[in-house]
């Protein structure tokens, strides 16, 4: 090589540019300079500066970075991401600038200041498959972080990368869009985590010997976590992060250390007839040491005083002050009745699949918890979301006075409880108040960022506004939230298909298939991962298996409407056009003005739109529910 003196060297590499760049480009030139060039000198060079980084080359879009510290760069990552979406907030959706960045620890070839060789390519392929505001890693970078970063990462298995010879295992680190919790910068850490009150609670091990059992014990992790959350004197790892080491065989420490806390509660749950045994262990990372260990071998009657028992002894042990209103808050559960309780669980876990047999199935475990306590919140919640579900979703004949009064009555009961408000939310647009409806969903998130349902339904209403980048957004949170949901994800292949972001597109709908397979590996009656799944193969031109995936979802629940709904958008994918418009001839009809909306914007439908059949039906129904002028067909 000519040109100067070449050099071999161990680095890490940060690659970074802005996803959908050609079209901000095309829609105003000069705003979006202006805008990238303001972030630039605001935001991201002050950023690379204080983590010791040095810009290596910069495009019109995006930068290559060189760092000599593994955590600096993944610290700066991070803080460029959050940066950025705090700067997004008050920006209308389709002037957003969002960077993809992607990071790798590799040797590379150093010529005239400049980095080439493996290294660099690899980091370059994993900025390609991070998600716009997100950042993707490397194995190597992934295990160099683990102990130095309150950051979770998520395991996304081993990819073929283009023009990468050997498969790399990836990582996607989670910035929980609704926590105000920043990653602890590099070198406060050993400081801060010996001194910080900071605490995980793993998923409690279902003992029972019974699959069918998960819910019970997913359900008493969750709520110690809600308890411990209430006190401000502690910092309590989110759900949706402490979840990802579900079902792992894990190492206290190990977990501490990627975590960025100093204290770990593990235990496990075994439920047998009227008796629960529960043992739970308090742990020191920094020396392992155990603070609290104990067993509570009771009827299933006590499970509240043990919930109440583990929190108070974690306090204690830590030596937390209780302010009095966190005491009381601590104090009262949800529920009197542990029967009740049981059936509101069953029924959350049921009502997610959506499909009309599981939320017939979780209304009835809900109707159920309300008539052992009439005073169940959370329950009549339940109820009124499976109601709104079944309404909007599936066509049912079902009271929308009967669904405003179960949601009114969960908000009288729990003012402040988020699914009530969420509830409420649904049921108001459902009644066509939708001005309201978007209040009371804006009001669940902000008094529960990570509750699943709040960011599920308002990404929902977003896309059938239109609204595409900012569903993309609630939908990639609800993914996040719950590391089992398959819907958000595939919702997104046809979210990023609409805003022609091919990428995103392709690594949506491999996640999301990874958790229909292992959604219908638990539970193959379940038609719901099938036709999901179906309609995620077809996004990535895997034709024969995504046909397949599709006649068993129709063989499991031929009846099922949006089972129909979803089999026709993959058969439309696939080039499939008359058996997709055959299925549509029985869902278009009765579509409610939602679905029209939804289907308005679905881009899966798009290879048919110019059908004679396709325009027909969509004109018929249109008209039937006065919205001619609101959609074209």
């Amino acid at each position: 090589m000519l040109g100067g003196r070449v050099e071999r060297r161990l680095t890490t590499i940060l690659v970074a540019d802005v996803a959908g760049y050609s079209r901000l480009m095309s829609n105003d030139e000069a705003a979006t300079f202006a805008a990238l060039d303001r972030h630039r000198s605001e935001l991201i060079d002050p950023r690379i500066a204080e983590n010791q980084g040095r810009i290596v080359k910069m495009t019109g879009d995006g930068l290559l970075v060189e760092f000599t510290s593994v955590v600096n760069a993944v610290f700066c990552a991070a803080e460029i991401q959050r940066g950025m979406r705090e700067r997004n907030e008050n920006v209308q959706p389709d002037r957003r600038i969002e960077f993809r960045i992607g990071i790798n620890l590799g040797d590379v070839i150093v010529q005239n200041g400049d980095i080439f060789g493996d290294g660099v390519n690899v980091a370059a392929r994993l900025e390609g498959i991070a998600a716009p505001g997100g950042i993707s890693v490397s194995a190597s970078v992934r295990e160099h972080v683990g102990s130095r970063l309150d950051l979770a990462f998520e395991d996304m298995g081993e990819r073929a990368l283009k023009n990468i010879e050997r498969p790399i295992r990836v990582y996607n680190i989670v910035l929980n869009a609704g926590s105000t919790t920043q990653p602890r910068p590099p070198a406060a850490v050993s400081a801060k985590d010996m001194s910080d009150l900071s605490i995980a609670v793993l998923p409690f091990t279902n003992m029972s010997g019974d699959p069918e059992q998960e819910y019970f014990s997913d359900g008493i992790t969750e709520d110690i976590i809600t308890d411990l959350s209430k006190i401000s004197g502690l910092h309590v790892v989110a759900r949706n992060t402490v979840f990802t080491y579900k079902g792992k065989s894990v190492k206290v420490k190990q977990v501490a250390q990627e975590l960025g806390i100093r204290f770990v509660l593990e235990g496990s749950v075994r439920k047998a007839g009227e008796r629960i045994r529960i043992t739970g262990q308090l742990i020191d990372a920094k020396n392992g040491g155990h603070l609290w260990a104990d067993r509570y071998d009771r009827s299933m009657t006590d499970i509240f005083s043990i919930q109440d028992e583990i929190t108070r002894s974690i306090v204690d042990q830590l030596k937390v002050k209780l302010l009095p209103e966190e005491s009381a808050a601590v104090a009262r559960p949800p529920t009197e009745n542990v029967e009740a309780y049981t059936y509101y669980l069953r029924g959350r876990q049921f009502s997610h699949e959506w499909t009309k047999a599981y939320l017939l199935l979780a209304r009835r475990m809900f109707t159920r918890a309300v008539e052992i306590d009439p005073h169940y919140a959370r329950a009549y919640a339940g109820i009124a979301n499976c109601d709104s579900a079944l309404h909007g979703w599936h066509s049912e004949e079902v009271s929308l006075d009967g669904i405003l009064e179960m949601s009114a009555k969960a908000l009288a009961l729990d003012p402040d409880l988020a699914e009530a408000h969420a509830a409420r939310g649904l049921a108001l647009l459902r009644n066509e108040r939708r001005a309201e409806g978007i209040v009371e969903l804006k009001r669940a998130l902000e008094l529960e960022p990570d509750l699943y349902e709040a960011n599920y339904f308002y990404a929902r209403l977003l896309y059938t506004q239109g609204d595409l980048h900012d569903a993309a957004i609630y939908f990639v949170r609800a993914a996040e939230i719950r590391p089992d949901d398959y819907v958000s994800p595939i919702l997104l292949t046809s979210v990023y298909q609409a805003l022609g972001m091919k990428t995103e597109t392709e690594n949506w709908a491999q996640r999301g298939i990874e958790r229909a397979e292992r959604a219908l590996l638990l539970h193959p009656e379940n038609s719901s991962p099938a036709h999901r799944g179906a309609l995620a193969l077809a996004h990535l031109g895997q034709k024969e298996r995504a046909r397949d995936w599709a006649a068993r979802a129709l063989a499991i629940a031929p009846d099922d409407i949006y089972g129909h709904y979803n089999v026709a958008c993959a058969y439309s994918i696939l080039g499939d056009a008359e058996q997709a418009l055959d299925l549509l001839q029985h869902v278009v009809p009765r579509n409610t003005r939602e679905q029209m909306m939804w289907f308005k914007y679905d881009s899966d439908l798009d290879p048919l739109r110019e059908h004679p059949r396709f325009r027909q039906m969509c004109s018929t129904r249109a008209k039937e529910l006065g919205l001619e002028g609101e959609i074209e067909c």
